[in-house]
């Protein structure tokens, strides 16, 4: 396969955890064999945890090597520490497929580039360089130890990918979630499947803010938190011009969070990764700031409310099956 089909598994991999790596990026790696096969497909999964290249490397460790035991490890430090012990130089022949530079800086987890150098891999094929000083230089860390470098490889597709991490690094990140079934609508009870609920949950535990409009608040009577995932929930905004809201709304009822009522957007200015959720009206208020939609597409009908009748064109970057909906990421 050449570089480009699987630089595209890589990212496609990657795509699978957008929204869910903050205040890291989402990344995707491929590690191929000697003859080119495809030994592994791995994505960063959570910040503080193994980074793409490192959950790759653990799996094409397993398969050339037999070693179970490598199964076991899953915190970062140890399994850096595992792979430079017992290789034995059975990944030399490899090749490493990354949508984004390994890192030279050993943060919450140690260096991806030290350890591709360490293992003794000689090439490397890199989607986008990273556009964090601290962490960029890893290219150069590994060509000075003699390793084949090609850079730019899907770069447009990588950037895509790479999007909000570029953002967080000088402004804000905004994104606007909604659930729909197939006739556009959107009322009428639960719309999308306990699966995409969960993802949402799940961003809902890394995001530092989210808005909601104050007559969802009173006709929904919501918690907005991440129970699902066991995660923490965000600061609130809600858009109201009426500053009076029943408190025992469950969500003023969570500890920790912040909760904003304003008539306007001001309050996001000092969040970095932002999320949205709401109906016509939300969208409507929003549409300029928003950097991303993301739409729950459910295979069903029955409701009565539109999303809404603004003629809307978007760009679709990234689809995928979330339980028993498609999963949208769009840029307007």
């Amino acid at each position: 396969m050449s570089p480009d089909l699987l630089m595209g598994l890589a990212i496609e991999a990657a795509w699978k955890y957008q929204g869910l790596t903050y205040p890291n990026p989402a990344v995707g790696c491929v590690v191929t064999g000697s003859r080119g096969e495809i030994l592994s497909i791995a994505a960063h999964q959570k910040a503080g945890e193994a980074h793409a290249e490192v959950l790759a490397l653990k799996d094409a460790y397993r398969l050339l090597s037999g070693d179970k035991a490598i199964e076991a490890i899953t915190e970062a430090t140890s399994l850096h520490d595992y792979l430079r012990k017992h290789h034995d130089g059975c990944l030399s022949s490899s090749t490493l497929h990354v949508t984004l530079e390994p890192c030279s800086h050993h943060g919450k987890t140690p260096s991806c580039a030290l350890l591709i150098k360490d293992l003794g891999i000689r090439q490397v094929h890199i989607s986008h360089e990273d556009p964090n000083a601290e962490a960029a230089g890893g290219a150069n860390i590994l060509k000075s130890a003699g390793v084949d470098i090609t850079e730019g490889v899907l770069h447009d597709e990588g950037s895509e990918l790479l999007a909000p991490f570029i953002k967080w690094q000088k402004e804000r990140f905004v994104f606007f979630k909604w659930a729909q079934r197939l006739d556009g609508t959107i009322d009428g009870g639960t719309v999308s499947s306990q699966e995409s609920r969960k993802k949402v949950h799940a961003m809902r535990d890394v995001c530092d803010l989210l808005v909601i409009g104050g007559n969802t608040v009173r006709e929904d009577r919501p918690t907005l938190d991440a129970r699902l995932v066991g995660g923490k929930a965000p600061d609130i905004l809600i858009i109201s011009h009426e500053k009076v809201f029943d408190r025992n709304i469950p969500l003023f009822d969570v500890p920790g969070r912040e909760v904003f009522i304003s008539d306007s957007l001001e309050p996001i200015e000092t969040y970095k990764n932002i999320m949205i959720e709401g109906g016509p009206g939300m969208f409507a208020l929003t549409k300029e700031i928003a950097d991303r939609h993301l739409c729950f597409l459910a295979a069903k009908s029955g409701g009565t409310i539109p999303f809404t009748k603004e003629r809307t064109d978007f760009t679709i970057l990234h689809s995928l099956r979330s339980g028993e909906d498609m999963m949208m990421w769009l840029k307007g």
